[in-house]
C-alpha cells in the first residue's frame, strides 16, 4: 500500500479558520472523486503559527494507481483547487510501517 502523505500551508490572506473549513469541508469532495484512492484522512494543526495548517494522508495500492488518480481530470481539478488554497504543499510518498 502506498501511503502519500501532502503537508499543506495555507494561502496568503487566508485564516487559518477558513482554511481549516475547506480542507475538512470542500476539498474533501475532490478525494472522494479520486479513482483508485483507498482511503483519505485530513489532520489539521491547532495553531496558526505552524510550518503547516494540515497533514493530508491518501492510500492508494501501488504507484501506478497514484500516478492514474492524479492524471485522471479529477485529480488534476483536485490539484487546482489546493493550489488556489495554499502557499506551499510537499508531497512524501511512503510505504507505511505500523508498529503497534
Amino acid at each position: 500500500m502506498l501511503k502519500v502523505i501532502s503537508l499543506l500551508k495555507r494561502a496568503e490572506g487566508l485564516s487559518h479558520e477558513e482554511f481549516a473549513k475547506w480542507v475538512v469541508e470542500e476539498h474533501v469532495e475532490f478525494a472522494r472523486k479520486l479513482p483508485g484512492l483507498r482511503r483519505y484522512t485530513v489532520s489539521v494543526s491547532n495553531g496558526a503559527d505552524g510550518a503547516y495548517d494540515s497533514v493530508n494522508e491518501l492510500y492508494f495500492d501501488d504507484e501506478d494507481a497514484r500516478a492514474a488518480a492524479f492524471g485522471s481530470e479529477h485529480g488534476k481539478a483536485a490539484a487546482a483547487d489546493a493550489a488556489a488554497h495554499t502557499s506551499q504543499r510537499v508531497h512524501l510518498l511512503t510505504t507505511e510501517h505500523a508498529q503497534l
